[in-house]
């Protein structure tokens, strides 16, 4: 007896955890790649006692950062959609593939995603039939 008919309420906050995740995902990688390309700073310069990630970053570590800003953009995405899909409960496969990149950065909203998702995989079933 849910609010919202059938729908039960692990999958509805397994894909909502996805999509939370997905967008601090984005966050965290367009800034990675903001940071790595223009070489900005992301504390405030008037305030001595917080660290400069700039100063310390070696050159070197310029393309490996922007590679990962990049992937980190790209399972955001990937947990958005998937996220997305459980909410519908259109696709299991796209739904779990989104939990589990909502869970690559190790994040412990991307696990409880993964396993909400995974726990209520007998809905999709039912959409089938």
């Amino acid at each position: 007896m849910t609010g919202n008919g059938d729908r039960g309420g692990l999958l509805s906050a397994g894909g909502i955890l996805s999509i939370i995740v997905g967008v601090c995902q984005i966050v965290a990688g367009v800034l990675l790649v903001l940071v790595t390309v223009f070489g900005m700073e992301l504390w405030q310069p008037d305030l001595p006692l917080l660290p400069r990630l700039v100063g310390l970053l070696p050159v070197e570590a310029g393309i490996p950062l922007l590679v990962a800003g990049g992937v980190v953009v790209v399972l955001g995405i990937m947990a958005i959609v998937g996220g997305a899909s459980a909410l519908k409960r259109s696709s299991f496969g796209m739904a779990v593939t989104g939990a589990l990149c909502s869970f690559l950065t190790v994040n412990p909203l991307g696990l409880l995603a993964l396993i909400f998702v995974s726990l209520s995989s007998s809905e999709f079933k039912a959409e089938e039939v």
